[in-house]
């Protein structure tokens, strides 16, 4: 059961990731800024992912 949590998560993240790479680009962040854009929404989903995966296997 938890391996298609996994490639969800995985492939959620994936389509995050894709999303922030066009809004860098769309909205031309400096080169040095889209790092902090990145880390920080990274960050954001994966406590979002983790919450979520002990919400549903855990609680």
């Amino acid at each position: 059961m938890y391996i298609p949590f996994f490639i969800f998560a995985s492939f959620y993240l994936f389509v995050i990731n894709s999303m922030t790479n066009t809004l860098c680009i769309q909205k031309e962040i400096p080169e040095e800024k889209q790092s902090k854009v990145f880390r920080t929404i990274n960050v954001l989903i994966t406590i979002l992912l983790t919450s979520s995966f002990f919400r549903i296997f855990v609680v």
